[in-house]
């Protein structure tokens, strides 16, 4: 079931030139007890989408329904304080006045879940501290506390871990993803960071210049981009010319199935992890001839940059061992999910974004 229903939004921000577009016919739906990430870079329209669900702005067309009642439409409208939502800013925003309790308490749905919610995210024993003596990732905690304890149909995050320094952002966003399930909420947070989308998410929405332009789970999205931008945006890629003919396609590595019909020329979209080296026995027997050009070693793994025979380049990740250096002649085959897109399909890059 669709607790959050997006549909058709558009959104226009005055300028002299006729306006910035920051939302283009954005459509999106939040499930009943998931966790839904928008992802997109800086101008996709995240924090536009998240503030017209909130109701602290109002879309030029479109409707926004949160647990089939409809909050935001042509004629009709519904205050903020009225929607039943929580939300977790990305500084916290808590009260510097009141203590943990208290700011908990600010909008709580009864007395009882104060108490509660400090507990689910494994604060209560700082009831009565004040934000000025918690640490950054604490004070997020309490944040989210407070949200909870309204008993929202749905929280809102926006970027709640941006502001923290990249160790402790890790573990919150694990921390907060248990809180999340273990609580049974729904949820919809924005962030432009793919790591935290694709280890939060039941579900990844991609946005590009204010539209939708991919959703699926956050292996779907990884694995089967839906197009070249997508794939480069969402981790290191590397894109072969191939040609395909029915389900199966062909490249410079390899022949493999696509797993839809495609025919003449594609891209063959491939992943670092996806791509094997070795040499003598230890290589495929559809290996590929390559040579080392670089590598970085980060100790539990490394990435070997490679040219083939042909002159196009390619990356490798594999584990740390053994040590791979330039100048050396290797085999290079798949050994991992590679997708296949029409070679026509888009520009490789993405225009600069205008929304915000």
């Amino acid at each position: 079931m669709s607790l959050v229903e997006a549909r058709e939004l558009f959104c226009v921000y005055p300028g002299s030139d006729g306006g910035v577009a920051a939302l283009q016919g954005l459509t999106l739906d939040v499930q009943e007890g998931e966790v839904c990430v928008v992802l997109g870079p800086s101008g996709s329209g995240k924090t536009t989408l998240l503030r017209m669900i909130a109701g602290f702005e109002r879309p030029d067309a479109g409707c926004v329904r949160i647990g089939g009642r409809t909050v935001a439409a042509d004629g009709e409208w519904v205050e903020p304080e009225q929607r039943r939502i929580g939300m977790v800013f990305q500084q916290g925003a808590l009260f510097p006045h009141l203590d943990v309790a208290a700011n908990v308490g600010f909008g709580a749905a009864r007395r009882e879940r104060v108490g509660e919610s400090l507990e689910l995210v494994g604060l209560g024993a700082r009831a009565k501290a004040y934000p000025h003596e918690l640490s950054g990732g604490e004070r997020q905690r309490v944040a989210l506390a407070r949200a909870l304890a309204a008993d929202p149909e749905v929280i809102l995050l926006d970027e709640p871990f941006a502001a923290l320094d990249a160790g402790l952002r890790e573990t919150l966003r694990e921390e907060v993803a248990a809180i999340l399930r273990a609580a049974g909420a729904s949820a919809l947070l924005v962030t432009h960071d793919q790591a935290e989308a694709l280890s939060l998410a039941d579900e990844v929405a991609v946005l590009r210049d204010g539209r939708v332009v991919q959703t699926g789970s956050p292996e779907e999205v990884y694995d089967r981009p839906s197009s070249r931008w997508v794939a480069e945006f969402l981790g290191e890629a590397d894109v072969l010319p191939g040609t395909a003919d029915g389900g199966t396609v062909e490249c410079e590595l390899g022949r493999f199935s696509a797993g839809r019909e495609l025919s003449g020329a594609v891209q063959v979209v491939i992943r670092p992890e996806s791509v094997a080296i070795g040499h003598g026995s230890g290589a495929s027997r559809d290996a590929a001839e390559a040579v080392v050009l670089e590598r970085s070693f980060y100790g539990h793994d490394q990435l070997v940059h490679l040219e083939l025979r042909s002159g196009l380049r390619l990356r490798s990740r594999r584990l740390g061992f053994p040590a791979w250096h330039p100048g050396d002649r290797v085999r290079v085959w798949l050994d991992g999910p590679v997708n296949a897109l029409a070679a026509d399909q888009e520009p490789e890059s993405a225009p600069a974004g205008t929304a915000r």
